[in-house]
């Protein structure tokens, strides 16, 4: 017998009542599938948080002409995760 994995990722919002996180869309799942849940709070991080970028990072970024070699290039450069990288360039300013 050959099985076959779909792997889905996929951002929805949610709420959060009696203890249960309840999705506001619909999601493709099969009944009892574990899935791996991912929190943000995004609402109520302060716009100071050392995590969010400030405002003019992006702001010149804009303008760039970068192809997506150029990107896929630099994004093959990156080892482990994306988020721990961007999370250990911006505490290093």
């Amino acid at each position: 017998m050959s099985v076959k994995y779909i792997f889905m990722e996929k951002t929805v919002q949610a709420v959060y009542e009696g203890g249960v996180l309840r999705p506001l869309e619909p999601i493709q799942l099969e009944e009892r599938q574990e899935v791996t849940v991912t929190i943000s709070d995004e609402g109520n991080i302060p716009r100071e948080h050392p995590l969010l970028a400030p405002p003019d990072e992006w702001a010149g970024a804009a303008a760039d002409d970068i192809s997506l070699d150029e990107v896929r290039h630099a994004l093959s450069t990156i080892h482990g995760s994306l988020s721990e990288t961007i999370i250990e360039e911006r505490r290093d300013r």
